[in-house]
């Protein structure tokens, strides 16, 4: 007990004192995790809007599949992604296995069904509510999906802050092709995983720490959105 008392009273100390090592980590998890998401949600959001707001034929097939690609595990991400990127894969010509580059690839394709999935939702709901309406003014399919976003933008926000706690806590995929190289790939997910095998329980609690800190951030904010007042949102 003293010695688990020890490591994290040194973790506690290694935030405090913005470890350089700790720091670069934490910073290197943001870099990829905040470019995975806003490329994710930039297609993601955008294929969702246009599947909430129209109807066809091989809409249910096409949720269908979404929903599944949802529920693929983490690490069949990270396989497809090993084996699209590989020397021999299609984007092998690329060079970005093991590489920033990589792992942003990867939380791309795994976060892009969650942001499409919520998006579609939340489109079709607010199309029974306005779309008519919208419709009734001559706005098309492209212009109604926009619109609808901008309406819903409190709710667009709450999708955009789970898409990121979505990808800043993953770690097998981004270690499958990031390979967890120190000072280059090494993100809080993966240094924790590492250091806590090696035993190097300070470093590995104080990136815990860390990531405990951003997810109830993240938390906050979407309390803040969920329970903002129509009147804030309209003076907005």
């Amino acid at each position: 007990m003293s010695d688990i008392s020890q490591s994290i009273a040194i973790a506690t100390q290694l935030v405090l004192d913005l470890d350089p090592g700790l720091v670069a980590i934490v910073a290197r998890s943001f870099t990829v995790s905040v470019s995975a998401t806003a490329f994710a949600c930039l297609i993601g959001c955008t294929l969702g809007a246009m599947l909430g707001a129209r109807d066809f034929s091989g809409k249910r097939i096409t949720i269908l599949l979404l929903n599944t690609y949802v529920a693929i595990p983490a690490v069949v991400v990270g396989l497809i992604t090993y084996l699209l990127l590989s020397r021999s894969g299609p984007l092998g010509s690329l060079g970005w296995l093991f590489s920033l580059q990589a792992m942003i690839f990867a939380q791309t394709l795994l976060v892009i069904p969650l942001a499409a999935t919520m998006t579609r939702q939340l489109i079709e709901d607010a199309d029974r509510r306005i779309g008519e309406g919208l419709r009734s003014m001559g706005a098309g399919l492209l212009a109604r999906a926009l619109l609808l976003l901008v309406h819903e933008r409190a709710a667009l926000l709450t999708i955009l802050i789970t898409c990121f706690g979505r990808a800043i806590a993953e770690v097998g995929t981004v270690m499958m092709v990031g390979g967890n190289i120190d000072g280059f790939t090494r993100v809080m997910t993966t240094a924790i995983a590492l250091e806590t095998s090696k035993g190097d329980l300070p470093l590995a609690i104080g990136l815990g720490i860390v990531l405990l800190m951003a997810v109830l951030l993240l938390n906050l904010l979407l309390f803040a959105v969920a329970h903002r007042s129509p009147g804030q949102e309209a003076r907005s």
